[in-house]
């Protein structure tokens, strides 16, 4: 007997060791396109003036560039990008569905209605004109962010009163309330904008196209922090997580109380999901795309899909945003439509072949 639990120990330590080599090697990955995007644009800078300037040394010129707009921007892309993803993750686990993600369920459609909300309604959006350009900018971000934050919670709340309320919906049915909360976020900001001028029209549309460089210092810090306390709570549940993926009955036998695990979890990806899309605008399907990528490599193990995730999220994030300011520079092109270009055929074929991952 001894010796067949031999092959299958050594079997097990080798699955382990490889979904840690993945995890290190998404991580290196993500670091050294970071430095290519913080490196790469209309002035190049080498490695070592990177390097000079993080430690305070670098010329003026690059200090301007990588601290004040490359530098926020590669930050931004791995906070939002590790948030939405890590909230779509746990979202997929909790309520049993693979295609649950903040873009889904409505999350992203509410804040943007938040968003058209404060600028409209509250004054938050103007055009700044200069002889060079006409810009379009938020003038008051922070109503901005915290009409969107809150709108966007909102569309969570509603499906997790209806997962609650009505046990029988579904997975399937919990995607279409996610589809009409949707929906209805978007004839919300359709009548906001027809009655609004071409000004504050300008600065919603301007925002729903997704900006990563939008988001200071200030913001990054507060999403940061918000993000590792709540990747902090998901690894602590990493294992309750598990016990969910065999069903809710298993689970319950296995001492996890699923009502409290789904509740709390929900509302945490909701504030995660909400706070990125706030600061940045419209980021589509990051959330649904990374954490199936890493099922592929490492199944449904919530001990490494969860940092796995958040690491190919900021991974995709990079790569999405340094393609939209290189391709056909110096025109920048909108985030939020190069990740929804990546996301629809992912969201078609889970829709249509029911991928649950290889766990």
């Amino acid at each position: 007997m001894a010796n067949n639990h031999v092959p299958q120990l050594e079997l097990y330590q080798d699955f382990i060791k490889r979904k840690k080599q993945v995890f290190i090697i998404s991580v290196l990955v993500t670091i050294v396109i970071a430095l290519f995007a913080v490196s790469s644009g209309s002035l190049q800078i080498p490695l070592a003036e990177i390097a000079k300037t993080i430690m305070g040394r670098g010329e003026l010129q690059s200090q301007t560039v990588i601290m004040n707009i490359r530098l926020p921007r590669v930050t931004a892309a791995i906070l939002v990008g590790a948030a939405l993803a890590v909230s779509g993750a746990v979202m997929q686990c909790v309520l049993q569905n693979p295609l649950a993600s903040a873009s889904t369920l409505g999350v992203s459609q509410g804040a943007a209605f938040g968003a058209a909300l404060g600028i409209i309604v509250f004054g938050g959006g103007v055009v700044q004109s200069s002889s060079a350009a006409t810009a379009v900018a938020i003038n008051n971000p922070y109503i901005v962010t915290l009409c969107a934050f809150v709108c966007g919670s909102f569309s969570t709340v509603v499906v997790i009163a209806l997962s609650q309320l009505k046990r029988d919906l579904g997975p399937a049915g919990l995607i279409l309330a996610g589809v009409a909360l949707s929906s209805l976020f978007a004839g919300s900001s359709a009548l906001l904008q027809y009655f609004a001028d071409e000004t504050k029209i300008s600065s919603v549309v301007f925002w729903t196209f997704g900006n990563l460089g939008s988001a200071g210092w200030k913001e990054l810090l507060i999403l940061a922090l918000i993000f590792f306390l709540a990747l902090l709570y998901f690894l602590l549940n990493r294992w309750n997580y598990n016990a969910l993926q065999s069903g809710a009955d298993t689970a319950k036998s296995l001492g996890v109380n699923t009502r409290a695990v789904m509740i709390v979890s929900m509302g945490i990806c909701s504030l995660t999901a909400a706070v990125a899309v706030s600061f940045v605008g419209i980021i589509s399907f990051v959330g649904l795309i990374a954490p199936h990528i890493m099922r592929r490599f490492i199944g449904n193990d919530y001990r490494y899909l969860i940092p796995c995730s958040a690491s190919a999220g900021a991974l995709l994030l990079i790569l999405a945003d340094t393609f939209a300011r290189l391709a056909i520079a110096p025109v920048i092109l909108p985030i939020g439509a190069i990740t929804s270009f990546l996301g629809a055929p992912m969201f078609l074929y889970l829709l249509f072949r029911g991928l649950q991952g290889n766990g």
